[in-house]
């Protein structure tokens, strides 16, 4: 790859100028985007669910802990049983918060479920040090009822939903994205997008080829 042209300071604010104007250009077209997801419709959900967590089992309303809204991340089922935790999904729970404190501060709750027995999640949680909240919905259907079909054909995907609780306690879905779509809440790749190099993805064999769990880097 070609490196950058060099110039003289005033150059490159001269040609710094034109992006800029673009850039604000595209924050507007996001906060419209945003101003649109936020008036979508809403449906109810039907079911309480019950979800393993580690302090016992927990309905989907119990996981908003007292709060307006809950966002759950869907975290990818292992391959097989007993198989590796998916390393996207990993480097996505790497990027949540470190400090939930700031969501709270909004009304809102963040968790992290996958439906395979709590205990071996916890187990991935801890070898991660990850603080955000996991549950299991293992042996129900909520896995299942959303992982919406976002992607023609594709099935069993990671995502997230995002749900609302009425005044009268009624839980609502509001929002639900998958793949390209959750790469907002990645802090990762919104830093790298910001650099000359980039995201260095478009050469490997496949896009994660040099991804791994946080521990196993050499470097």
């Amino acid at each position: 790859m070609a490196l950058p042209e060099v110039v003289s300071r005033d150059e490159w604010f001269a040609a710094r100028l034109p992006l800029l104007a673009k850039e604000k250009e595209h924050s507007r077209a996001r906060d419209a985007l945003h101003a649109e997801r936020q008036s979508l419709p809403m449906f109810p959900v039907d079911q309480d669910y019950g979800f393993d967590t580690p302090d016992g089992k927990r309905s989907l309303l119990e996981l908003f802990d007292g709060r307006r809204q809950l966002i759950i991340y869907h975290f990818m089922l292992p391959s097989v049983t007993g198989g590796s935790f998916c390393l996207g999904c990993s480097f996505w729970v790497d990027n949540m918060p470190a400090h939930l404190e700031h969501l709270h501060a909004r009304d809102t709750s963040l968790a992290v479920d996958c439906p395979v027995p709590l205990a071996d999640f916890v187990e991935h949680k801890e070898r991660m040090g990850w603080t955000v909240p996991v549950v299991s919905s293992f042996g129900n259907s909520f896995y299942d009822d959303f992982n919406f079909e976002l992607v023609p054909g594709a099935t069993k995907i990671p995502g997230i939903s995002v749900f609302l609780r009425g005044d009268d306690d009624q839980v609502y879905c509001t929002y639900s994205t998958a793949f390209r779509g959750t790469d907002l809440v990645n802090n990762t790749y919104n830093y790298l997008d910001l650099t000359f190099l980039g995201r260095q993805e478009d050469d490997l064999p496949f896009k994660w080829a040099w991804l791994r769990y946080h521990d196993e880097y050499e470097n």
